[in-house]
């Protein structure tokens, strides 16, 4: 039904699912390696596979057969990332935002309007971003849109009673797996995940990054729920949703294993959840990290991601022994929408704009503060490019961070850029959900090159030794045609060169 592989250079690492109960175990062969498979659900239709001890760089025919060893699929390949110490000439990413979103959603909407784009035309967005060879695939957040408990948003998702009536109902005091738990975990997530992806990414890394929605509710604040940090059922929907669907990040040497969210012992050795590294030998690594798990509430002193955490992210931008060092949060430093949780505390006026004159109810200040912190530190890597890449927004954008509060960037300004969305649609654009799109929040002095777009897109990222190219590619369902998708080109290109 579906096959998502990550890797680093040594090791691969597989999730997988199947239109059936498996009568024996599973078994991948990876060139002279073969491992058994190992089950994910007691029902035996999903199953990972762990391939350690593999040659960096290297190609490998897999193929996937039954305990008697009659085939289960055709054979594929895929290969290893370069080692660590090597420097390739080029590696090419695709990126993009909120690929989640259920079609039953888009059912009873005036006529042309949809709360997410169909699945079929996600699919065909996602082929078209693999037509240009991607190296590897990053997916920021937002997988899976089923809001439990959220004020506002779980009343057209999770908790609206036609969800219910499709998927059933959570109890919150029993466990994910074993009852109907599960049974509404597969009706409400697996719809949102195996269409689009099956086995189209077989041969092409993934790294799945999770933001708020994948754990099954939105950030909103109010006086009747806060609905972050997660509870701990949150967080178990969110780990029962990774270990059925996607990979979780393989270890890097030079992220600590004890960060949170990493060498749990209900799952494979040494991997972690919330943060992981994408290293392409001294080319390239991207620090994906996830901002809902561990952030707090505790005032001036609230952070979104843990101390040790910040303190291996300001590490890697700090070591000398790789050429890009890209920082990829689920939340988007820029832009603003007046949302509760974000780094800024900008919030909709009954002017219809953003302000900082009311109040943004809930809002930490601890979290611009830290937002300060990482902003000093990537402005702060000598030699390399200063970027960033998020999601979350439901927009295309690119700009550059001149000033942060009293931080002032503009010797060597962070370059932010909105990935676009795949998933988002008319009724959860910025403009149509909160009434005001993405725009830079007063604490920062922002050059917008490209303001945000609020259309459904991906990004092509090319990465040599001198420099990175960011492709930019747009679709507007309401403007093109599907068959438009396959022959999309990028509408802009920016080229950013290494400073000397």
């Amino acid at each position: 039904m579906h096959l998502l592989p990550t890797v680093s250079h040594d090791r691969f690492l597989l999730k997988a699912s199947f239109d059936g109960a498996l009568d024996s175990v599973p078994e991948l062969q990876a060139g002279s390696i073969r491992v058994r498979g190992q089950r994910n659900t007691a029902r035996g239709d999903f199953w990972q596979f762990d391939v350690p001890g593999l040659e960096p760089g290297t190609p490998y025919r897999l193929s996937l057969t039954d305990g008697d060893g009659r085939a289960l699929c055709e054979p594929w390949q895929l290969s290893t990332f370069p080692a660590p110490d090597t420097l390739p000439s080029r590696f090419k990413l695709m990126i993009y935002t909120c690929a989640g979103g259920h079609d039953a959603f888009n059912a009873g909407l005036p006529e042309g309007k949809t709360a997410f784009l169909p699945a079929a035309l996600r699919r065909r967005l996602l082929m078209r971003g693999l037509s240009f060879n991607p190296d590897a695939i990053v997916a920021i957040g937002d997988h899976v849109y089923w809001d439990l408990r959220a004020p506002r948003l779980s009343k057209t998702l999770g908790a609206d009673p036609k969800a219910i009536s499709y998927a059933g109902s959570f109890d919150r005091a029993q466990p994910v797996f074993g009852g109907q738990n599960e049974v509404t975990l597969r009706r409400s997530a697996g719809p949102q995940i195996v269409p689009l992806y099956g086995a189209l990414c077989r041969s092409t890394p993934v790294f799945f990054i999770t933001d708020d929605h994948d754990y099954f509710d939105n950030d909103e604040a109010t006086d009747d729920a806060v609905t972050f940090p997660p509870d701990p059922f949150m967080i178990n929907l969110a780990r029962a949703t990774r270990q059925l669907y996607y990979p979780e990040f393989l270890p890097d040497l030079n992220r600590p294993a004890g960060l949170p969210g990493a060498s749990a012992g209900d799952r494979a050795p040494g991997v972690a959840e919330a943060f992981g590294t994408l290293r392409y030998g001294r080319l390239a690594e991207l620090l994906l990290y996830d901002v809902r798990r561990t952030m707090t509430l505790a005032g001036p002193s609230a952070v979104f991601l843990h101390d040790t955490t910040e303190s291996w992210l300001k590490a890697r931008m700090a070591a000398r022994d790789v050429v890009h060092v890209l920082n990829v949060p689920s939340n988007p430093p820029g832009w603003s929408a007046g949302k509760w949780g974000e780094w800024y505390p900008d919030i909709l006026g009954a002017d219809g704009k953003l302000t900082t004159a009311v109040t943004k109810p809930y809002w930490q200040q601890g979290w611009l503060r830290q937002h300060d912190r990482l902003m000093a530190a990537i402005s702060g890597m000598p030699g390399r490019i200063p970027l960033i890449i998020s999601g979350d927004l439901h927009a295309i954008a690119e700009g550059r961070m001149l000033r942060s509060g009293a931080l002032d960037l503009s010797k060597n300004p962070v370059v932010t850029a909105l990935s676009g969305p795949l998933g988002a649609g008319d009724m959860l654009w910025p403009s149509a959900f909160r009434g005001v799109g993405a725009t830079p929040p007063s604490h920062l002095t922002m050059q917008e090159n490209l303001k945000p777009l609020e259309e459904h897109g991906f990004l092509i990222v090319d990465f040599t030794p001198e420099d990175i190219t960011l492709n930019f590619f747009r679709f507007n369902p309401h403007q093109q045609t599907p068959s438009d998708i396959d022959e999309l080109k990028p509408f802009r290109v920016t080229k950013l060169v290494r400073p000397a």
